[in-house]
């Protein structure tokens, strides 16, 4: 393991790029809800992460970023593909079972792990005050949701837990970055790492699963899994991963708080989800938790 890089506070144009990031992940969901029908979840994931490869690979050509060359991220590279494979194994397969609101609120518990990681390896210890930021943003994803609901049976639950593994796995990867050689490499050969090795995972769970596609996808899947693959893996887990190695792990990840929202805003608009009336009220308390999480220490008397 390397050096962890220094807790990096975030400026403005950070700031900007996540709440960006938050709303295409927000609506992703969404996207492969409405992809479910034509496409099933392992093939559809493994086919975006080969789709997202060649975005990558494109994109690290034009600006002549070496991929293949030796410089000791081999191990930790493989970890963080093993990872990433599972986290959307579990993230398809959860999605079957939930809805695309409740798995926002769960894939977003991240920040906690990534908090606690933080703290311990990368010695980005939040006051009392931040950990009361951050427990009042999930306090307003929940709210938002209108969680706990009345008759969620065995099979929703069980999706939870799935989204609730994929959110510890992403927590994982995130302090991986932090605390290893892949802190000192560019972005497109970290998630080069983690599309190419994830891409095998996700095809023997669509063979596992006994995944069948019957017909050829229709215009609308097809461009729902090309969105994925250029903007959302290409562009978005791209930029994310530059700004994990920028910028404080805790305090950055503790944006993502914004993501359930846009997620629950959009399941309501496009597939009539429901939504609670205190959404409002919850995107509030987001903000607030917000605030606190990223707002100055106070310097000395």
């Amino acid at each position: 393991m390397s050096q962890p890089s220094p807790a990096r506070p975030l400026d403005a144009a950070a700031i900007a790029l996540v709440v960006l990031l938050c709303l295409t992940w927000g609506f992703n969901q969404v996207a492969i809800k409405l992809v479910l029908p034509e496409i099933p979840p392992l093939t559809q994931a493994a086919l975006r992460s080969l789709g997202g490869l060649v975005v990558v690979a494109i994109i690290a050509a034009i600006r002549r970023v070496p991929l293949w060359s030796r410089d000791g991220t081999l191990k930790a590279g493989i970890l963080i593909g093993v990872i990433f494979g599972f986290e959307f194994v579990l993230m398809y397969l959860g999605l079957v079972w939930t809805t695309a609101s409740r798995a926002v609120v769960f894939i977003y518990t991240a920040p906690f792990f990534v908090a606690f990681g933080a703290s311990r390896l990368l010695g980005e210890r939040l006051t009392p005050v931040q950990w009361v930021g951050l427990a009042l943003s999930f306090t307003a994803v929940v709210l938002a949701i209108g969680a706990p609901q009345p008759g969620v049976d065995a099979k929703v639950l069980l999706g939870d837990l799935m989204l609730l593994g994929t959110g510890a796995l992403w927590g994982a990867s995130t302090i991986i970055i932090k605390v290893s050689r892949l802190n000192q490499v560019s972005a497109e050969k970290g998630l080069s790492y983690q599309l190419l090795i994830s891409v095998p995972i996700l095809g023997i769970g669509a063979l596992v699963a006994g995944e069948t596609m019957t017909a050829v996808p229709g215009p609308m899947a097809t461009g729902l899994m090309v969105y994925q693959a250029v903007w959302v893996i290409g562009a978005t887990f791209l930029l994310w991963f530059v700004l994990v190695k920028a910028y404080s792990a805790s305090k950055l990840s503790a944006f993502t708080f914004l993501t359930p929202l846009f997620g629950v805003a959009a399941g309501y608009f496009i597939l009539d989800e429901p939504i609670s009336m205190a959404f409002g009220v919850a995107a509030l308390l987001v903000i607030v938790g917000l605030y606190l999480v990223n707002r100055p220490a106070p310097g000395p008397d």
